[in-house]
C-alpha cells in the first residue's frame, strides 16, 4: 500500500496513457492505410477512394478518381460507384481527421470495409501519387 501512495503520480500517468491508447480501439477506430496500401486495395480489390473535403478544397486537388461527398453530405448518401456494401471503400481529406468521423458515418450506414487513407492527402502527395485539380 506504501508504494500506491508513494507512487501515485506514476500510476496515474500509466493509466492515462494507456486510456489513450485503447480509446481509438473503443471508439471503432478506422483501419488507417498507407497510399501504397490504397493502391493496391484499388487495383486489386476496386476500392473506391471518397474525399470527404468541402467542394472548394476537392477542386483545388485531390487523389485522381476520387469522389467527392463532403462529410456533412455523407450521411444522406454516397456514390453510385459505392452501392456495393461489400466494396472496400477509402476516405480521405487533407490530414485525415474529417476521413475518421466519415468512417464512422459510413458504418452506420452498413458498410462493412472502410478505411481512411493514414496522413491523408498530404502522404498521397508525399508518395508522388497522382492527383488532380479541378
Amino acid at each position: 500500500m506504501d508504494f500506491l501512495i508513494d507512487n501515485w503520480l506514476l500510476i496515474l500517468v500509466a493509466l492515462t496513457s494507456g486510456a489513450m491508447l485503447a480509446w481509438p480501439r473503443l471508439q471503432g477506430g478506422a483501419k488507417g492505410v498507407t497510399p501504397g496500401a490504397a493502391v493496391q486495395l484499388i487495383n486489386r480489390e476496386k476500392a473506391v477512394v471518397i474525399d470527404v473535403c468541402d467542394p472548394a478544397e476537392y477542386s483545388s486537388e485531390h487523389i485522381a478518381g476520387a469522389r467527392n461527398v463532403p462529410l456533412a453530405q455523407l450521411e444522406s448518401g454516397l456514390p453510385a460507384a459505392a452501392k456495393n456494401k461489400g466494396r472496400p471503400l477509402i476516405f480521405v481529406c487533407a490530414s485525415g481527421a474529417r476521413a475518421g468521423r466519415a468512417v464512422t458515418v459510413a458504418r452506420k450506414l452498413g458498410y462493412e470495409d472502410v478505411r481512411t487513407l493514414a496522413g491523408g492527402l498530404k502522404a498521397w502527395r508525399d508518395a508522388n501519387l497522382p492527383t488532380e485539380r479541378g
